[in-house]
């Protein structure tokens, strides 16, 4: 049959069609050759990415098994416990050395990565830097401060993965600006830490370096995409840590593991030296951020972050410094509130915490106003999903180097790889049963023109400005609403891309937010969580309630918000809740 079909097809001269099928046959057989050694150049280099890592901790364990050979005498517990400012007074008065201190956080960062694997790699330059603040002739505000940092946040001499294969073999030449700026303070960047595949994700997984497990319940995520570093923090193996925040990558961790992270105004701090997967999306801007465990260790990042060596090194940065006085002021505020967005309803937990968080603030003297943010459904997919899949998701998938996809993101791949025409088509079946999942769908079909382009951009404009008329028309200083949470069951966090909801209104908006742990999970959240209906009726309600399910016990947050360059008010409302909250706790 295929002969006579070659026949047909071959120009009429002397050529044998047996001749012909062996060529074609031999080429098909090169193809699959040729794929198989590809793959097996890709394994190779994930299995070489793993050994180095697994090296590089067998190292970092010697190094400090030394150290406490040397001085046995260290109280290790009293060092972890010293919240940052006492420990920073300390380092600088000099009753701690740097030594001992990075040395111990070194020792139980080793023990929080065997039980959640956090850790991408350690950085053994980091006795280098030891050396170097000693040589310093001022102590930074950071002097002698163990950092971690997030693996997609340049370090010269080591890898920027993003979770991904293709990014294995390209070394990083020169510090990002952050990590140069948080050298010069004094600080000791020692560990950078895992992320899921391609970042674009609130799960912490990728299939070079695994999945990376909640410090508190080993059935859970961690969130991410900064979930190496909330793991990590929340274990007590860092004190603080650096992340990144495109639609809530510091503040879900943060909500998830019980720390506190801000996201700030994106342009506040630098982003040179801070790779991602897909380079050029702008119009919802990245912004990196502290995640540490109180408010104050995240002012003090922010003040040593917002100095002269930072302006100098990135003249695209503001010159704004850190304003103390907005930090510290007790004036009371203007307070708008809600415990929904309307597009997504939260766990009975989370919406429990901003009523009890809104009647603490209330009995403090703040007013409290309520708000409601404008059309979140037409933000999350005419705005938001838009902007990230305005090619229909083609950049996103070219990134995942020989078909290798994380499991839990094979829902999302799997949604892009749809064409067009059947997005659209999908999205037009669904919409009576099933609106967020329709709307879903027609926003991963993307644009098709510059024109469309522009005017989604300027959409997001005026999107800005309505809501900012809508918080001065209400006379607002900040905003309390939820964040999303309890912490997720692994996987789940791929399958309800959307559920996110709270969190990117915030950088859509460009306004900085951050989050702070306020209680915890109790058995009558549980026993009301059964009774949890969302808002739709559709598979996500569903699926949310089963996430979010069997998490007694586990860390709940509150969201505070302020207006685009007010950092410093929103870290202040940030303290005044946490203050509030452990008050409640301590009565």
């Amino acid at each position: 049959m295929i002969q006579q079909q070659l026949r047909q097809l071959l120009p009429e001269r002397d050529v044998d069609p047996s001749a012909a099928l062996a060529l074609l046959s031999g080429s098909a057989a090169a193809v699959v050759v040729w794929k198989w050694l590809g793959n097996r150049q890709i394994q190779k280099k994930m299995e070489e990415a793993r050994r180095t890592r697994d090296e590089g901790v067998k190292k970092m364990a010697k190094v400090v098994q030394q150290f406490r050979e040397q001085v046995p005498s260290v109280q290790t517990d009293a060092i972890l416990s010293l919240p940052l400012l006492e420990l920073t007074r300390r380092l600088r008065e000099g009753s701690l050395s740097p030594k001992t201190v990075l040395y111990t956080y070194l020792e139980k960062a080793l023990e929080v990565t065997r039980q959640t694997n956090c850790l991408r790699h350690f950085i053994p330059e980091c006795e280098e830097q030891l050396q170097e603040i000693q040589r310093q002739e001022e102590k930074g505000l950071l002097y002698g401060i163990p950092v971690s940092i997030k693996d997609h946040i340049g370090h010269k001499g080591h890898l920027s993965t993003c979770g991904l294969v293709q990014c294995l073999g390209t070394v990083v030449q020169e510090d990002s600006v952050l990590v140069k700026v948080l050298k010069r303070q004094g600080a000791i960047p020692f560990a950078m830490t895992n992320v899921p595949q391609s970042l674009f994700s609130y799960d912490c997984g990728n299939p070079t370096f695994g999945q990376t497990l909640h410090p508190f319940n080993p059935q859970k995520s961690p969130g991410g995409s900064s979930g190496g570093e909330g793991a990590l923090i929340a274990g007590g193996g860092s004190i603080l840590g650096i992340g990144s925040d495109i639609g809530g990558s510091i503040r879900l961790p943060s909500s998830f593991c019980g720390l506190c992270g801000l996201k700030p105004t994106a342009e506040r701090l630098s982003l040179s030296g801070v790779s991602g997967p897909v380079s050029g999306i702008l119009a919802v801007p990245c912004a990196v951020g502290p995640m540490a465990r109180d408010v104050d260790s995240l002012a003090l990042c922010m003040k040593a972050l917002l100095c002269q060596e930072m302006f100098r090194l990135d003249p695209a940065v503001p010159p704004i410094p850190f304003n103390e006085e907005v930090y510290s002021s007790s004036a009371p505020l203007r307070v708008g509130y809600y415990d929904t967005d309307g597009y997504f309803p939260l766990p009975p937990c989370m919406r429990r915490a901003v009523q009890e968080t809104r009647e603490a603030l209330q009995a403090a003297g703040h007013q409290l106003v309520p708000f409601s943010p404008p059309r979140i459904h037409y933000v999350m997919t005419e705005l938001f999903l838009k902007t990230f899949f305005a090619d229909g998701g083609r950049a996103w998938l070219d990134v995942f180097t020989g078909g290798i996809v994380d499991p839990s993101l094979k829902s999302q791949v799997n949604g892009c790889k749809i064409p067009r025409l059947g997005k659209k088509l999908l999205a037009l079946i669904l919409k009576p049963l099933f609106p967020r999942l329709a709307d879903y769908l027609s926003a991963l079909a993307g644009m098709r023109s510059v024109k469309e382009m522009w005017n989604h951009h300027h959409e997001i404009q005026a999107y800005r400005t309505e809501f900012i008329a809508r918080w001065r028309e209400l006379q607002l200083d900040v905003v309390l609403c939820p964040v999303l949470g309890p912490a997720f069951t692994t996987g789940y966090p791929g399958k309800l891309l959307t559920a996110i909801s709270s969190t990117m209104l915030y950088n859509v908006l460009n306004f900085p937010a951050g989050v702070v742990p306020v209680s915890t999970v109790t058995e009558a959240d549980e026993e009301e969580l059964k009774l949890y209906r969302g808002c739709c009726g559709d598979p996500w309600d569903r699926t949310l309630k089963q996430a979010v399910a069997g998490a007694a016990g586990l860390p709940v947050a509150v969201q505070c918000v302020a207006l685009p360059w007010r950092d410093e008010l929103c870290l202040r409302f940030m303290k005044e809740v946490e203050t509030l909250s452990r008050e409640k706790r301590a009565a």
